[in-house]
């Protein structure tokens, strides 16, 4: 889907779900790849597995809550359930990190609420006027 922006994947992981793996990864593409996108899919449930949006926490440096809150307003649209997802997004560095849900369905959904904005996040984070 990134491609539609100009993007591409430079990488794909699977990760435990470990706060501490799913903190070094991130740091990883932040602060070595030097990416502009991280997108995570998973973790963002209630069972105790689920840290993704902490260990996100831990490494952001600036939170951006409208991706979040926009993705979860349109996914209300389709099922009450979207209101469950506990994924956050923010800024480390030059990297925006988005949490997507799990289930492919609203991996695609979320990501689409959301992708037309983030070439002007990224111009932005770059020194681009508003």
């Amino acid at each position: 889907m990134v491609k539609t922006i100009g993007g591409r994947a430079a990488a794909c992981d699977i990760v435990p779900d470990e706060t501490a793996a799913i903190k070094e990864k991130l740091l990883h593409y932040c602060d070595e790849l030097k990416v502009n996108l991280v997108v995570t899919t998973g973790g963002t449930g209630f069972s105790g597995r689920d840290v993704t949006p902490e260990a996100t926490a831990q490494v952001i440096e600036k939170v951006i809550p409208g991706l979040p809150e926009l993705m979860r307003a349109e996914g209300l649209k389709k099922t009450k359930k979207a209101a469950l997802s506990r994924g956050i997004a923010g800024i480390r560095k030059g990297t925006i990190i988005i949490n997507l849900p799990g289930s492919p369905k609203a991996v695609k959904e979320s990501l689409e609420a959301v992708l037309d904005l983030i070439p002007h996040a990224l111009e932005m984070l770059k020194g681009g006027r508003h």
